[in-house]
């Protein structure tokens, strides 16, 4: 097992000032987006070659395994990096809950903001209406 992150995959990540990468965990078979964490190169590296998704907590400056305490571990289905290298997708299994409230979702726990709800159809109305004027 590799002791750092492979060099050409360090290289393409755009961390923020701390170091850090936003990781967003997503169930692997369903798609539903359970989480977002943090992650540095030793907490990438963990997550690609253990298995199990490590993640570097910003409040408590240590290294965590998803599940190590609560049982709610993460298994590694897929890991992709975003177009521009400053977000990952970690595609799990996800056991239990994800959110330490003990909600399935940090979403959910987290709550609906009431967005008002956008509508392809009405915008391509408004755009024509606009040309034939």
């Amino acid at each position: 097992m590799p002791e750092v992150l492979d060099p050409t995959i360090s290289a393409r990540l755009k961390r923020d000032d701390a170091g850090l990468v936003a990781a967003v965990v997503q169930q692997h078979d369903t798609g539903e987006v359970l989480m977002v964490g943090w992650m540095d190169d030793e907490a990438l590296r963990r997550t690609l070659t253990q298995g199990r998704v490590t993640f570097w907590s910003r409040s408590r400056e240590e290294y965590w395994r998803k599940g190590d305490t609560s049982g709610h571990a993460q298994y590694v289905k897929a890991v992709s990096i975003d177009c521009d290298g400053d977000a990952l997708l970690v595609q799990v299994d996800q056991v239990g809950a994800a959110c330490h409230t003990g909600a399935r979702t940090c979403f959910v726990a987290g709550g609906d903001l009431g967005a008002v709800v956008g509508d392809r159809d009405q915008q391509e109305r408004d755009q024509e209406n606009e040309e034939n004027r």
